[in-house]
């Protein structure tokens, strides 16, 4: 089964092959089998694939690629985890797609680019080496930029797409460069099994920073954030597949898998600790005033990706793959959940316009409580375990980050519960004909909720799993330590839903009241920390406009005016080579023609060509030689 485990990204990409090729001629039920069925296929072959293994790692090379690097397959315990994810977890969001996507138009198209999807991120994870996860990487930046403006008929759908594409450009120019830092260290070797018995320098200095920079474009990190909340113009399932369950922790699992170089590079690893906090306190802040459903949970994903640097940046990679693995099974179900709402609802968005829905979508409410209540970190599920482990490391590393966690976690459990409250509960405030979601879109919900449970309880056995392929901290043995942070995560949790309990239950009448007590904070919020009026006043209208504009002048004055002065000077001395021509080089060839013929003359007087005349002049000559002989 390892051996063909080149199969699991091949059977995604034939699907998608056939969808984009022939799907306009095939009927809706047989691209309801096919789109989902090439994602289950994959997935019962990772499963096997997995099992078979047992957690050692095995190359599988199908041919040499370019000079050192080869097109390989490696499975391994991060790997196998990442596989596991992407199948299982796109299985079910292809599934619940079946049923969200029924009306649209386009349906082969949009079931084609989520298989082509699947394919491009199955190479990025099983890759054995930089080059062919790079392959991947581009890809699924290829299909998530497809799959955002699949409403292609929305201007806002079209320039979403594009910022993320070119948001995730600027990234890739720093992959690219660290690609290059590592072939220089490891003699051209971009394999990953190479990495080891590398030396600290500035060179991996260098290209720790420069992958991490690749990280911040896929991760949605600060500075490079603001394309994923603008990707929500997608369709819902995308959002569940892309922006929360895979996609956007590439950047997560290329720097766990980049571990042994970010060992060597402490001050980068502390870098990313830093960029992962301040990402996680700043998206949540932002999160805190959003009206639109999926803004929350996309600003929401952005503050868990940047837990998860947190915990990479310290040293703790398991840790990091831990949270992006409970994070997968809770933010999927609760885009997925959102969307339910959304269906419902017949396309509103707003929580402001909602409530009261608990009673008519109990399925999607009660599945919804639970990840809402796991990713505010409530114990027993999912996410208050990976959660609380990413608040112990960085409390042990870096007691700084591990402030910031804390805030973010009190403010991750408001803003959730905020959430909650305004669209399940209270009165109802959409007049529509809200009703339960069908069972192909529930079904998926139910099994994502039991994962957000369980997920979390294999956290001891998911270390010892990932401990051949990722460095271990040294955690303390006695449990004292854990146990006070522990409590000090259960306190911020608590009183993060209490106090959204209190201001949108209780006291629905504060939330506008606190909106104008903090009102520079508000402000703040509401416009994003202006990061997208930076960019636009940097690059839209300064690089790009006027930027566009200096350039245009100087291009008139200067590269135009060059050209015609150019053009001037050799009209000048086009006429000057004309006029000497004319007068010099023609007039030297006139004036010996004159010379010649003036010389030529007398000569020619005499050769008149008259027999008598000639012979007139032979006499002459003789009596003259004749007279001077005499004479003589």
């Amino acid at each position: 089964m390892v051996n063909l485990i080149w199969l699991i990204p091949l059977i995604p990409l034939m699907g998608a092959a056939v969808l984009l090729t022939l799907g306009r001629m095939m009927p809706k039920a047989a691209i309801q089998l096919l789109a989902p069925g090439t994602i289950l296929a994959a997935f019962l072959l990772s499963l096997g694939a997995v099992m078979e293994s047992g957690g050692k790692s095995q190359e599988v090379i199908l041919y040499e690629w370019l000079p050192k690097v080869d097109w390989g397959f490696l499975l391994d315990p991060l790997s196998s985890v990442m596989i596991l994810i992407v199948t299982g977890i796109g299985f079910l969001i292809h599934v619940y797609a079946v049923g969200y996507m029924n009306h649209e138009g386009g349906y082969y198209r949009f079931f084609g680019y989520m298989n082509l999807f699947v394919f491009f991120m199955l190479t990025l994870v099983l890759a054995n080496n930089y080059v062919l996860l790079f392959a991947g990487w581009e890809g699924v930046g290829l299909a998530s930029y497809l799959l955002i403006g699949f409403y292609f008929s929305k201007k806002s759908a079209g320039d979403a797409a594009k910022k993320a594409f070119l948001f995730n450009r600027v990234g890739d120019a720093g992959f690219i460069l660290g690609m290059f830092g590592v072939a220089s260290l490891t003699h051209g070797s971009l394999a990953f099994r190479d990495l080891h018995g590398l030396t600290a320098g500035p060179v991996v200095t260098a290209a720790a920073a420069l992958l991490f920079l690749g990280a911040t474009g896929k991760s949605a990190q600060l500075p490079l954030f603001v394309w994923l909340p603008d990707a929500m113009e997608g369709p819902t399932p995308v959002s569940a597949l892309i922006h929360a369950a895979t996609m956007v922790t590439a950047g997560v699992y290329m720097v766990a898998r980049s571990n042994a170089i970010y060992i060597l590079a402490p001050e980068v690893s502390f870098a990313i600790a830093v960029t992962g906090a301040l990402t996680a306190i700043v998206a949540a802040s932002i999160a805190l005033v959003q009206t639109d459903i999926k803004r929350v949970l996309a600003y929401s994903t952005v503050s868990q990706l940047g837990f998860m640097f947190m915990a990479a940046g310290v040293g703790a990679y398991w840790v990091a793959v831990f949270h992006l693995m409970t994070h997968a099974f809770f933010k999927s179900l609760l885009f997925l959940g959102a969307g339910s709402v959304i269906h419902s609802l017949n396309g509103e968005q707003d929580i402001r316009r909602m409530g009261g829905l608990r009673k008519e979508m109990p399925i999607t409410f009660w599945t919804m409580a639970i990840a809402s209540l796991s990713i505010a970190g409530v114990p027993l599920l999912a996410g208050f375990f990976s959660k609380d482990e990413i608040l112990f490391f960085t409390f042990l590393s870096a007691k700084s980050v591990f402030a910031v966690g804390l805030v973010t976690a009190f403010l991750t459990a408001f803003y959730m519960s905020r959430m909650m409250f305004l669209t399940f509960l209270g009165e109802k405030r959409n007049h529509a004909h809200a009703h339960e979601s069908p069972l192909v879109m529930t079904v998926p919900l139910m099994i994502l909720a039991v994962g957000s449970v369980v997920s979390g309880w294999i956290g001891g056995p998911l270390e010892r799993w990932l401990e051949p392929v990722l460095h271990t901290p040294h955690a303390p043995e006695e449990g004292g330590l854990k146990y006070l942070v522990m409590g000090f995560s259960v306190v911020a949790a608590g009183a993060g839903i209490l106090l959204a309990r209190y201001f949108y239950i209780s006291r629905p009448e504060l939330p506008a009241q606190a909106r104008i007590a903090f009102g520079p904070f508000t402000k703040l919020a509401d416009n994003k920390w202006y990061f997208d009026d930076l960019y636009d006043a940097l690059f839209v209208h300064g690089l790009g406009m006027k930027g566009g504009a200096l350039l245009g002048s100087f291009d008139r004055q200067f590269v135009d005016g060059g050209i015609n002065g150019a053009g001037l000077i050799t009209r000048f001395a086009s006429h000057l080579s004309i006029w000497f021509d004319t007068w010099i080089v023609d007039g030297l060839v006139r004036l010996t023609g004159l010379v010649t013929k003036a010389a030529g003359y007398p000569v020619r007087m005499a050769q008149t060509g008259y027999v008598q005349s000639y012979a007139m002049w032979i006499i002459a000559a003789a009596a003259a030689a004749l007279g001077l002989f005499w004479v003589r």
